[in-house]
């Protein structure tokens, strides 16, 4: 696709969908790196390729904060479940 007033090509939904899938596992520099490289030399519209950039950016920080709050809630169950534990009633011997 190209923008009227720039000649420049933006990119469209499909490209966004196929790059989005190589860049999905992908540490955001890494994933930066192969999105400028997909781009160098096809005259493509900077704001829309800085506009992707942001969207990869936005959901590895989501990854990463969906990642850390899957550990915390594992801690808390954890201490949770050790709480119960010592505060269950002991067994009674009736030997």
């Amino acid at each position: 696709m190209e923008q009227h007033e720039t000649g420049q090509k933006i990119l469209d939904p499909l490209e966004r969908a196929k790059l989005g899938l190589k860049v999905f596992n992908l540490p955001y520099s890494q994933a930066e790196a192969l999105i400028d490289e997909y781009v160098r030399g096809k005259n493509y519209d900077q704001a829309s390729v800085d506009y992707f950039k942001d969207q990869v950016a936005t959901q590895i920080h989501i990854r990463e904060k969906g990642a850390d709050l899957l550990v915390t809630g594992g801690e808390i169950v954890k201490l949770i479940a050790g709480s119960v534990m010592k505060n269950l009633p002991k067994s009674i011997d009736r030997s």
